[in-house]
């Protein structure tokens, strides 16, 4: 299923920044799906931190952590949320957001 949402992201909606806005608000009404919890194979500590994975979501997937407990269902180890500013600041001028179709990856340049 979550193939199948992200295929339709991929080939119905052309800009991917409008994409990846569509997959956080799916995210926020528990549209995503729920993984497995990693291996205990994968477990790893660092400055004292215990993760269950060294892989995590950082920062620019939700800048605004709006969707931070539904990406904690998707099986990272991790999940980093947002950026802190006094004022909210409008980021860099799109595009700012980029699929990389052949490496099957998203550059993300949205800025604070």
């Amino acid at each position: 299923a979550a193939d199948a949402g992200a295929r339709v992201l991929r080939t119905c909606v052309a800009d991917a920044e409008d994409a990846h806005g569509w997959a956080l608000w799916g995210l926020k009404l528990g549209l995503g799906p729920v993984a497995a919890p990693p291996a205990a194979s994968l477990r790893t500590t660092l400055w004292g931190l215990d993760f269950s994975s060294p892989v995590g979501v950082a920062a620019g997937f939700d800048k605004r952590g709006e969707a931070a407990a539904p990406l904690g269902s998707l099986g990272f180890g991790f999940v980093e949320v947002g950026g802190i500013t006094p004022r909210p600041q409008p980021g860099n001028d799109r595009p700012r957001v980029f699929r990389l179709e052949k490496d099957e990856a998203v550059v993300n340049f949205v800025g604070l």
